[in-house]
């Protein structure tokens, strides 16, 4: 369970490392079956670390949503329905911390289910966010080491479908600069103003004589805010050993870290959220931005001591 010094942190900073938090057993049970899903023939193989070296080759790519494979990113979304990720990142431990959190009642998520990326995409060709219909974790991500490519700038975003909660789970150890979950300390506080919903976004369809606007619709103060956060604050990379999980608000920006070092990032990405969310998305974002998370959260005081920072590599 997280102890009140934890939540104070995770209300002030939007993000919070909990290590040791899924069983090292089971992470390398989750990270056989990524590689028992590649075709025969693939060049990437589990035992041979050059052979895992980005960007994917043109005859391993995949542009199928449910289990892409492009550049350096091997995203598995069917294994967010097995059985074996779904005992791993929702355990009775980790919806225990969440629901300290979140209060409420759970959403369950549903083994062989309906996996990310079924149906729903935004537009033709475009995002599996905000997908409809996942019943099971996100899935699991991968990041190739970038070998000899040039280093690119951090860019933060936030995401765009509704949930309240979100966790990464490492199922391998992953070095600093190794492709960690990065994110933008407090600016979550910084940006829950500047959406029109709690939860949710506007979104433009896709007309085909029409193509110019499709898709979310950001407010220009959001524009701004992920403009000066890129600028004035320094990311936080949460690397760590398998069994590492971060959790993180809805609203904080964040990104896929760039993977400079000679290992494949493997995580499991999942979201949570209440059965009262589809009350709660459409409403306004205004007032307190907690007023529908536990108790615990609402009467923190947000304070918590230097130690705790430095462990959460603040």
């Amino acid at each position: 369970m997280l102890s009140h010094e934890q939540i104070s942190f995770f209300k002030t900073n939007g993000y919070l490392i909990v290590p040791g938090a899924m069983a090292e057993q089971q992470c390398k049970k989750v990270r056989e079956l990524m590689w028992q899903v590649l075709p025969d023939n693939t060049t990437l193989q589990a035992g041979d670390p050059a052979s895992q070296i980005g960007p994917f080759k043109t005859a391993d790519e995949t542009s199928d949503a449910r289990h892409l494979r492009q550049g350096y990113r091997w995203l598995n979304r069917f294994l967010g329905v097995n059985p074996e990720v779904i005992n791993l990142i929702y355990s009775e431990s980790i919806c225990a911390m969440a629901q300290q959190l979140l209060g409420g009642q759970l959403r369950q998520a549903v083994a062989n289910g309906l996996p990310m990326g079924s149906y729903g995409n935004a537009w033709p060709g475009g995002p599996t966010d905000p997908a409809t219909g996942n019943e099971g974790a996100r899935g699991v991500y991968c990041t190739l080491p970038y070998g000899n490519k040039a280093r690119d700038p951090d860019q933060c975003h936030t995401d765009g479908h509704p949930f309240q909660l979100g966790v990464v789970g490492l199922i391998d150890d992953c070095p600093e600069e190794g492709g960690g979950f990065k994110v933008w300390p407090k600016s979550h506080t910084r940006l829950y103003p500047t959406f029109a919903l709690r939860y949710d976004q506007p979104r433009i369809p896709y007309y085909e004589h029409l193509p110019s606007y499709k898709g979310i619709v950001h407010s220009p103060e959001y524009l701004r805010e992920v403009d000066k956060l890129n600028g004035e604050v320094t990311p936080v990379e949460c690397w760590g050993k398998a069994g590492d999980i971060v959790f993180w608000h809805h609203r904080l920006a964040h990104m896929a870290g760039h993977n400079y070092s000679d290992t494949m990032r493997q995580a499991v990405l999942a979201d949570f959220w209440t059965t009262d969310l589809d009350q709660f998305r459409a409403t306004p974002a205004q007032g307190d931005m907690w007023r529908d998370w536990s108790v615990q959260v609402q009467l923190s005081g947000g304070d918590y001591s230097d130690e705790l920072a430095e462990q959460q590599r603040l």
